[in-house]
């Protein structure tokens, strides 16, 4: 499931907003994430703001769990929102993590939660690659065509690439992300790990802000959103 309702489908924010209505009256309350997350990326520190009724807020969490039962949605902790603040507008960093199953045999444990690639994989190169992202550029080459942001401007603070054994993961960090801008730069940066593409590919295609010219889009299963920051930490 992704998050944002649809006219078929289930989605995430559907899920929430009729079991806050369960507490409501029957009323549905809207539903707003601190990001929006795509079908099959997966979401460890999702914040969801909604109105709810004024009881404690372990009860709520408990509530909310109750009535999202079986679908794999759960609640972690319920906390009253301070005035004038946004889950989604107020976050000042965002945190995403993208893991790469290399190996040669299928991980089967791990199916539909990471990126099977059998090829192996520069993790090396492909810091050095990602180095070339970091900081604050036209990202229009990284960009999903269907991207709602106003401006492909943005600030990667933190772009790296680690590998413990067979499993290489790529940590993104910034304030705001354009759509697929992670999986996109991560399909980019295994077209280098794989030995496709050298090192400076990347760097070109950054200044190129062309999507068509840059690698294919990663996978949704391998795909985490970790965190959110807040100026004022609400929780």
């Amino acid at each position: 499931m992704g998050w944002q309702r649809q006219k078929h489908g289930l989605a995430i924010q559907q899920v929430m907003e009729e079991a806050g209505a369960m507490l409501c009256g029957g009323v549905v309350p809207a539903a707003v994430a601190s990001g929006r997350t795509d079908a099959g990326v997966h979401a460890l520190g999702q914040v969801v703001q909604m109105e709810l009724p004024d009881l404690p807020a372990k009860r709520i969490r408990e509530a909310l769990n109750y009535h999202m039962k079986p679908h794999p949605v759960a609640v972690l902790r319920a906390v009253p929102a301070p005035e004038n603040w946004s889950a989604r507008f107020s976050a000042i960093e965002r945190t995403y993590r993208y893991i790469i199953s290399n190996r040669e045999v299928w991980p089967t444990i791990e199916a539909n939660r990471v990126w099977h690639v059998r090829q192996p994989l520069d993790a090396a190169a492909m810091q050095r690659a990602a180095d070339t992202l970091v900081g604050h550029h036209d990202f229009s080459s990284f960009r999903a065509s269907a991207c709602q942001a106003k401006s492909p401007i943005k600030t990667l603070d933190e772009l790296t690439v680690t590998r413990t054994g067979t499993q290489i993961v790529v940590k993104a960090r910034a304030r705001s992300f354009l759509h697929h801008q992670v999986r996109n730069m991560v399909g980019s940066l295994k077209m280098v790990g794989e030995g496709t593409w050298p090192e400076q590919r990347v760097a070109e295609v950054l200044a190129a802000r062309d999507r068509a010219v840059a690698g294919p889009t990663a996978p949704a299963e391998g795909l985490y959103f970790v965190s959110v920051a807040y100026e004022r930490d609400v929780f």
